[in-house]
């Protein structure tokens, strides 16, 4: 019996493609493991667990995706030819798209570690493997002994010529749908939503997963049936009791100080309150039990349980918030631009307590991001990079590199603002905003897509409009759902959904969305789109009274830019050998230049005066003659039938025997010698790019007679023809039995 008669293998249609599920060929000591394909892309996901010695004191799941470029037939660019080091953004994003959706679906209270690992085995350049990996996770976890309340299916949905679709090629165009959103569901309910679109309606949107949602319950009957004929038992799992004596006097302790604390606006001083009532009700359990020390840590867990049972209660009983705000308004909204003297755009976004200081940055082509991945070498010329230092929340932790928290917001953001971007074309630089989170209570990453937006417009960026966004939250007591606008901190904590939609008064760019409930109603999703439109209305208005519209010139610290156009045959000459003429340009401006294969030279230049000085450095290998100007040149070399010159660097035209001299020239060399400077007159430029030249013409004007150059740029006429001077132009017939002889 061969490997392959020992796996289980399914298959159903989703959209317009086959998706198979198959366990038992590989990876048989983890504790689930399922192979997913569709068309020439597999994803491998396996899941492992394994109990651990003490409590954590919180549930210990690490999801890890990786994109091996064997998948793709290629060999990794980097020195050690392999895949080493941090992982990509792209794998960072796809890693927290497993994570949202799954983690609220472990039952309360377990603590083992369970590590989930999806890697792409095979890459067709069709079929986007974030959907399998997705996919593949919860198979694997449903057929393993991990409890797990799921399954759920993903999917990606689009809409191309009015029409939705469902998995699109991952590799079309945005200009190609208005729609990218990633939907994750259970039977009942979506359970997570990623994507944007180029500003489409909340109806739309909702429209949209409605339909997705219905797509892909084949993939939750797969999975179904996948767990029927292969799943293993479901490990013994019993939720902790609540120890009814500790209940007691955990809520003795904080009887009063609870109110009070949630009660405090101000967030660092409700922290202080908090932490105060934490220090009390911990003392008060080491106290009544002195024998069980590991009490006091599950008092702390059982005073937060309290907390956001108080909270959610208050809001439900009388519709007031923390900060005394109603479910529906934004908080205190205030925003100061151009604040920072040597930056490109600077823009500073308070709302309430949360505030972003974000700068934009303009660079050349240069300067795009290269990015290596499975679909090939690609370039990116707006990054949007978010930082959220411990400052901001007032801790102390060590300073490394971005978290995936940090690279999942900071891509939220960039594909917020990147559809009102200008074309390259039209704007060929590239564009980075940074977010610096100053101060957080609550969706630090809409504040960043609004100071963001802010940033580019002070920097002279002509954006299509400005972009706002605002988090919307949920509370879910007992039937009963309560939408709030512009979430705090702590009602993201302890709600059950942090909805956050980013768009233009014309429609939506960017959204997401995650829940830890097993689900909300259509109805519910609608009236949080509908209530996240109010919002950011009301922040789009707020903006412009700051700042209604890009400047209209861009900050004289930005790369000055001109473009200049040159015969495609010289960009040999301009680049030098090796590049030699093109570093010396840079290296003596500054300046950044992108040479086209059309000619096309992009100059970006530190200053104006740098800029006009690589230009004319350029442009010297470019030489163009102007028809009727004189210029003083050299001669380069004698023929038979003139003498060709240099005018400038580069450039050279023939001066015709006919045209040497006023009188008759019988030999060129009676007329020029080599090396000998001349001052000629340019008498025409041929549609090949050949230059005719007149030393005559130059010797007329000196005896003060007036030219026409008509009569100068006619063919030569036969020698022996006379001019009115009553000279004789022999040099054309003398031209054209020199070349009769050769």
């Amino acid at each position: 019996m061969g490997l392959l008669d020992k796996a289980i293998r399914l298959e159903r249609t989703v959209g317009s493609n086959a998706i198979m599920m198959e366990t038992g060929r590989m990876a048989n000591q983890a504790d689930g493991s399922v192979w997913v394909q569709c068309g020439g892309t597999v994803v491998l996901v396996t899941v492992c667990s394994q109990s651990l010695e003490f409590d954590k004191g919180f549930f210990p799941l690490t999801v890890e995706y990786q994109e091996k470029l064997y998948a793709a037939g290629r060999i990794p660019g980097s020195y050690f030819r392999r895949e080493v080091g941090r992982p990509s953004e792209r794998e960072v994003t796809v890693a927290r798209l497993i994570d949202r959706p799954h983690r609220p679906l472990f039952p309360k209270g377990f603590r083992d570690e369970v590590q989930i690992i999806a890697t792409v085995l095979s890459a067709d350049g069709i079929n986007d493997p974030d959907v399998l990996a997705v996919n593949g996770a919860s198979a694997a976890l449903h057929i393993s002994s991990v409890p797990f309340m799921g399954p759920i299916a993903a999917g990606r949905v689009g809409r191309i010529d009015g029409q939705f679709v469902l998995n699109p090629p991952y590799q079309i165009s945005a200009d190609q749908t208005d729609l990218n959103i990633f939907i994750a569901a259970s039977r009942d309910a979506v359970v997570m939503v990623e994507g944007g679109g180029n500003f489409v309606s909340e109806e739309l949107i909702a429209e949209a997963l409605e339909w997705g949602h219905q797509q892909i319950i084949p993939l939750i009957d797969m999975q179904e049936e996948l767990r029927e004929k292969a799943g293993k038992a479901k490990m013994a799992f019993t939720p902790p009791v609540e120890n009814e004596a500790l209940k007691a006097v955990v809520a003795q302790a904080a009887q009063g100080g609870l109110e009070a604390a949630l009660s405090i606006i101000d967030k660092m001083e409700r922290r202080a309150a908090r932490k105060a009532l934490r220090t009390q009700v911990v003392e008060a359990v080491k106290a009544a039990f002195p024998e069980e020390p590991a009490l006091a840590g599950k008092a702390a867990e059982m005073l937060e349980g309290m907390e956001k049972k108080f909270m959610r209660q208050r809001i439900k009983d009388t519709g007031v918030r923390i900060d005394t705000r109603d479910t529906k308004t934004v908080r205190p909204i205030e925003i100061e631009v151009s604040m920072l003297p040597r930056t490109h755009g600077s823009c500073l976004f308070a709302r309430g307590e949360t505030k972003a200081l974000c700068v934009a940055t303009l660079g050349s082509t240069g300067d795009e991001q290269r990015i290596e991945t499975l679909a090939g070498e690609s370039s990116k010329r707006f990054m949007l990079h978010y930082n959220f230092p411990p400052y901001c929340v007032g801790e102390v932790k060590p300073l490394r590199g971005p978290s995936r928290r940090e690279i999942g917001h900071g891509l939220l953001a960039e594909r917020s603002i990147a559809p009102v971007l200008p074309a390259p074309g039209e704007f060929p630089f590239t564009l980075r905003i940074i977010s610096e989170v100053m101060e957080s209570n609550g969706s630090s990453s809409m504040a960043t897509v609004c100071g963001g937006s802010l940033a580019l417009m002070d920097a002279g960026v002509p954006i299509k409009a400005p972009v706002a966004g605002v988090a919307m939250g949920l509370i879910k007591e007992d039937d009963q759902f309560i939408v709030l606008t512009d979430i705090l901190g702590d009602e993201d904590a302890m709600g059950d959904m942090d909805f956050k939609v980013a768009g233009t008064a014309e429609g939506v760019t960017g959204i997401q969305m995650d829940i830890k409930i097993t689900g909300i109603p259509q109805n519910v999703m609608r009236q949080a789109l509908e209530q996240a439109r109010e919002s950011r209305l009301h922040i789009l208005g707020k903006m412009n009274e700051t700042l209604a519209a890009p400047r209209t010139e861009l900050s004289p610290y930005a790369p000055q830019l001109t473009v200049v156009e040159i015969n495609p045959e010289k960009i040999r000459e301009v680049i030098g050998p090796g590049g030699k003429v093109i570093k010396a340009i840079t290296a003596s401006t500054g300046a950044s230049i992108d040479i086209d294969d059309s000619g096309k030279i992009s100059i970006f230049a530190p200053t104006q005066e740098a800029m006009e000085r690589a230009k004319e450095m350029v442009l010297f290998y470019d030489q163009k003659a102007d028809v009727g100007r004189n210029y003083q040149g050299k001669v380069k070399k004698i023929i038979d039938c003139g003498a060709v010159v240099e005018i400038l660097p580069g450039l050279e035209g023939l001066v015709h025997v006919s045209q040497l001299d006023i009188g008759r020239v019988e030999n060129v060399t009676d007329a020029v010698a080599m090396g000998q400077d001349l001052e000629v007159k340019v008498i025409a430029v041929e549609p090949n790019g050949r230059v005719r030249l007149s030393r005559k013409a130059v010797l007329l004007e000196e005896q003060g007679e007036t030219i026409d150059l008509n009569d100068f740029a006619a063919p030569s006429r036969p020698r022996g023809d006379r001019d009115s001077r009553g000279g004789d132009r022999r040099g054309g017939d003398r031209g054209g039995r020199d070349r009769g002889r050769r």
